[in-house]
């Protein structure tokens, strides 16, 4: 099976690598895995997904089974303000991708968010809720969505939230940087979801490639939290000596209305391929240990 995988840099794309890198059979799909596999790497420098002709040129080189689209303008009030580029990398990007996919007759794997939804919900969104995104990010997220759905047959959508890695920059490892520089640290405690340990997405990615089960998938850790309990869980695993102190989003004032309560329901995974997400503590505490011997 031929691999490409796009946002190759970024810290899903290289969860996915290692999972090539050492033979990551252990999550039961040895299939993907097999030394007849190559891996294809793209990032931002070697080609430009809203750009068709740059996608092609990229991908004339040889045969193409699956991309796993991993690329994104995650930028929430970025995407304010540059709406272009939210546009070109969440809404155009995937459509051209789709429609690569299609001409190649290779599955697409794209990642989504729990930000298509508008956060107003009082139990975990399933995959047939109605989505209402309430930010320029959330907006493009969705009609990326919709053209991949409208471009190709063979997708996998996968929509995940709060996402983190011992990889990039992402929410637990600043606060991780904070509570060890400054010893106290103010955590907004009135928005809640579900925290994703990006090697556990990265399993399930792995998993339903070597499937059909095509269509719309939730893709998080299990159990849900405020980012104040998150912060707090994260600092005593890590033993690290600082006050964490909750407080409300109205402290922290933003241009972008971000969901109140966006926890999702793996739901389709359940009833297709399984769920094998750990829960969210079992997985920070994994991280951390990872993170650790890095």
């Amino acid at each position: 099976m031929n691999v490409l995988i796009i946002g190759a840099k970024g810290q899903l794309g290289r969860e996915l690598c290692d999972c090539f890198a050492r033979g990551y059979t252990s999550i039961g799909v040895p299939e993907i895995l097999k030394e007849n596999n190559t891996l294809l790497l793209a990032d931002i420098d070697e080609v430009d997904i809203a750009d068709m002709d740059s996608l092609r040129r990229f991908t004339a080189q040889g045969e193409i089974d699956v991309i796993i689209n991993c690329a994104a303008y995650t930028d929430v009030p970025g995407c304010e303000s540059n709406q272009v580029l939210a546009m070109q990398a969440n809404a155009l990007g995937p459509r051209n991708l789709a429609i690569l996919a299609d001409e190649l007759g290779a599955k697409l794997i794209h990642i989504s968010t729990d930000y298509v939804f508008d956060g107003e919900a009082t139990a975990p969104y399933a995959e047939w809720d109605i989505k209402n995104p309430q930010s320029v990010y959330g907006k493009s997220k969705h009609l990326g969505e919709e053209y991949v759905k409208e471009r190709t047959d063979r997708y996998f959508i996968l929509r995940t939230s709060w996402l983190y890695s011992k990889y990039g920059k992402n929410f637990v490892k600043t606060m991780l940087r904070i509570a060890r520089e400054k010893g106290a640290c103010r955590v907004v405690s009135d928005q809640r979801g579900n925290p994703t340990y990006a090697g556990d997405l990265a399993h399930h990615i792995l998993k339903l490639a070597t499937t059909e089960a095509y269509g719309t998938y939730h893709a998080t850790g299990n159990g849900i939290c405020s980012w104040y309990e998150l912060t707090e869980k994260l600092v005593a695993l890590a033993g690290i000596p600082a006050t964490v102190s909750p407080c409300t989003s109205a402290e922290f004032p933003s241009p972008v209305k971000r969901p109140a309560f966006s926890a999702l329901d793996n739901l389709a995974l359940r009833a297709t391929v399984g769920d094998e997400f750990r829960p969210w503590e079992e997985a920070l505490a994994a991280f951390l240990a990872e993170y650790k011997e890095d």
